[in-house]
């Protein structure tokens, strides 16, 4: 590469901090982590914080299930119109994605999912849901808002993008798999890499959290139907009785864990559905029970759906009942592991610390918690990780899919830069790999 071409790169890198034009043609480690602390000094200014905070509290008051965000897809629509942003929609029913930059290579991905729960918000509040029985208990609201802060803010730097960020706005992430189907609509098509942020309430605010590799189980859904014979409970003999059936096959699955399963594999079986009968002296004819079972890895999960399904089965029979087991992967696919990519990983340790300081970049543990971003990334280099909001001085921050949830609001300008960052510095290292020639002393940034 030709000095000029070189003079040419360290400009893009000046243009967005503002800085007069080194004459060293480098990728100078001076230069790179000015960038993200720029960035969230913008995300910081009141016009811009309080800007998210106002789309954040819209979307909360009209929250909306998976595969139903019509409204937020329509606001999330409006103002990338506002912004010049342009977009694909629908995707998935509801999803959009928009472009910033270029269209050309390298194109990077930043994602946030929009569907709510469904379940009564107890906090007492302005803002609070007006959507009886529905709820943004895991703030997904939060996250649209970020990512449309790291829109506002990649857009005025468009024309220093040397690539193009893509703006992927998600439906139905609990449970319905919307990344899926946003991956079989093309939303990562040509796209790279991704990156996915989650608020996190158990970790303080200015701090956030992840690790490389598996970092969120696999996970699937199941039901079973145990059929048998119902009569008066006071003569069993002349029945067959399907909760018994039941109450066994639930105390058998267990042992898939404690009795197959290495206990250095982690995984999970939980029953959390039992209906049966509906009077105290009447023996159903049939039970329907269901739950969850989730492992770490793809092989693990595999057997373990096997044999979920054999013991159901089994044990009906064994019982002289019989058993049919569902999965229904259609309206519930089965989430693989979330595994986050080594080189992405490097990457947002550099990002992070640049924002936050390295001292605030928390080693997550993996959890048996699932995410529809591992579709993502068990096709291209992905990486998600937790945002911290504990503020001791603001009460206690509830755990997600609680009734108290609650957003800090400060956490927002934090999401945005790191968004903003993240697709930034992934573009600035991929365009200067690509040109510098092999061997180059500055092969390594």
């Amino acid at each position: 590469m030709g000095f000029s071409q070189w003079l040419s790169l360290t400009f893009i890198f000046h243009a967005f901090l503002s800085l007069p034009i080194s004459s060293e043609p480098s990728l100078s480690p001076e230069v790179l982590p000015q960038i993200p602390v720029d960035f969230l000094d913008l995300a910081k200014r009141p016009e811009l914080f309080d800007w998210m905070v106002g789309i954040r509290r819209k979307i909360h008051e009209k929250p909306e299930l998976g595969f139903e965000e019509f409204e937020t897809s329509k606001l999330i629509r409006a103002e990338l119109d506002q912004m010049g942003i342009p977009y694909k929609y629908p995707l998935a029913e509801t999803g959009v994605v928009g472009y910033i930059g270029t269209g050309s290579p390298p194109f990077v991905a930043i994602r946030a999912d929009m569907d709510a729960l469904a379940m009564q918000e107890s906090v007492e509040w302005e803002h609070k849901s007006k959507v009886p029985g529905k709820m943004h208990a895991c703030g997904h609201d939060a996250h649209v808002a970020m990512l449309l802060g790291a829109a506002k803010i990649l857009q005025d730097h468009r024309h220093e993008l040397q690539g193009t960020v893509v703006l992927v706005f998600q439906p139905a992430e609990e449970g319905g798999g919307g990344a899926k189907k946003m991956l079989d609509d093309g939303a990562l098509e040509n796209v790279e890499a991704i990156f996915g942020i989650h608020v996190y309430a158990a970790h303080p605010i200015g701090t956030v959290a992840s690790r490389s590799g598996p970092i969120l189980a696999a996970s699937g859904f199941f039901e079973a139907v145990i059929s048998g014979k119902g009569g008066h409970a006071a003569i069993p003999q002349h029945t067959i009785d399907p909760i018994l059936a039941a109450s066994n096959i639930i105390v058998s699955l267990q042992h898939l864990v404690s009795r197959e399963a290495d206990p250095l594999d982690s995984q999970v079986v939980t029953v959390g559905k039992f209906q049966g009968g509906g009077a105290f002296n009447v023996i159903p004819d049939s039970v329907t029970i269901g739950g969850i079972f989730r492992a770490f890895s793809k092989e693990s999960f595999i057997q373990l759906k096997q044999r979920i399904e054999e013991v159901i089965t089994k044990q009906a029979s064994v019982h002289r009942c019989n058993a049919t087991v569902i999965f229904n992967e259609k309206e519930k696919p089965f989430y693989p592991v979330t595994v986050n990519d080594k080189d992405l990983h490097e990457l947002f340790q550099k990002v992070a610390g640049d924002i936050m300081g390295a001292q605030n970049i928390l080693d997550k543990q993996p959890t048996m918690g699932a995410e529809d971003f591992s579709f993502y990334a068990e096709v291209i280099p992905g990486y998600f990780f937790s945002l911290g909001m504990k503020n001791e001085t603001q009460g206690r921050f509830e755990s997600g899919h609680s009734p108290n949830f609650r957003v800090n609001e400060d956490a927002l300008p934090y999401g945005a830069a790191l968004h903003a960052s993240l697709a930034t510095r992934y573009i600035l290292e991929k365009q200067s790999k690509l040109n510098l020639p092999k061997g180059s002393i500055h092969d390594e940034l």
